[in-house]
């Protein structure tokens, strides 16, 4: 491995872990220190991901999108089953209307494209059907979250697939804000629900998105058992590390004050608390 590509390597390690070059990312396993590092372009794609959130008005040609789905297509599937779609929405009035029920984000109103990928047992419904079969199944939790792990997996192949050709990519948890309404405003058939939004489209070079700081490997990865306890000096030193990050983004900047307060302030999940509710109306029973 050349001096260039392992410099690169430690950059982009040392940029994803908030660690500059010269302190190398604070990790037990440090991956910087190996005799033979693995690296290549894929990996250089994934840890370069940010979100981007301001976009140039250009649009994305049919082959890029065509790619980006069949990359999608290419995830991994629970027994084939393949069990999710995608609407892409460029329509302004539309995704104005889908802005208005996703926290009235601006990267949603402006989107150049918004992938919306949805659970999809429905696909499955019709296939029983025309064999005279009810879809006995499909209240269970386990349908749902087949589902939900399809679409998320395709979700996440087609966001490396758009960086890679260049692209900016920003996911909208939101989407779930109101599920039964953007159900309607997509026609999702029931046995349907939209997972997670995905904008994408040609970064705005004016705005400087930056990558943004993880959890070290040694917070993250456990050997042969979980072990709780031994994350509590690696979850100290990213506290420090992204703290200095959010302060230099003019965010509040405590990680650990946004983990307490999305889990253990009542509340805190605001209209998503009713999700379950929004779930069975759309054919989950969640059995």
């Amino acid at each position: 491995m050349t001096d260039t590509v392992v410099d690169s390597r430690r950059a982009a390690l040392g940029l994803r872990y908030g660690a500059t070059e010269a302190e190398n990312p604070v990790t037990s396993d440090n991956p910087v220190q190996s005799e033979n590092p693995a690296w290549n372009e894929v990996l250089a794609t994934q840890l370069a991901h940010r979100s981007v959130r301001k976009f140039l008005p250009d649009t994305l040609s049919d082959d890029q999108l065509r790619a980006i789905v069949a990359a999608a297509s290419s995830a991994a599937s629970s027994s084939n089953l393949q069990l999710w779609s995608v609407v892409a929405v460029t329509d302004r009035d539309r995704l104005g209307r889908i802005a208005s029920l996703a926290g009235d984000q601006d990267a949603v109103r402006n989107a150049p494209l918004l992938l919306v990928w949805v659970a999809d047992l429905a696909r499955a419904g019709r296939i029983a059907e025309q064999r005279d079969r009810d879809l006995v199944n499909a209240g269970f939790v386990e349908s749902a979250l087949l589902g939900v792990v399809d679409a998320t997996l395709a979700a996440q192949n087609a966001a490396l697939a758009a960086e890679s050709l260049g692209l900016g990519t920003v996911y909208i948890g939101a989407i779930r804000n109101h599920p039964t309404r953007l159900a309607e405003e997509l026609n999702l058939p029931a046995h349907s629900f939209a997972v997670v939004g995905l904008v994408v489209g040609h970064p705005d070079p004016a705005e400087s998105a930056e990558v943004k700081p993880r959890l070290g490997v040694d917070v993250v990865l456990h050997r042969e058992q979980y072990d709780l306890a031994a994350q509590e000096a690696g979850i100290a030193e990213y506290e420090a590390r992204i703290s200095a990050f959010y302060r230099e983004q003019g965010l509040p900047d405590s990680w650990t004050d946004r983990v307490v307060g999305r889990f253990a302030t009542r509340g805190a999940l605001g209209v998503r608390e009713g999700l379950r509710e929004a779930l069975e109306r759309r054919g989950f029973d969640l059995n």
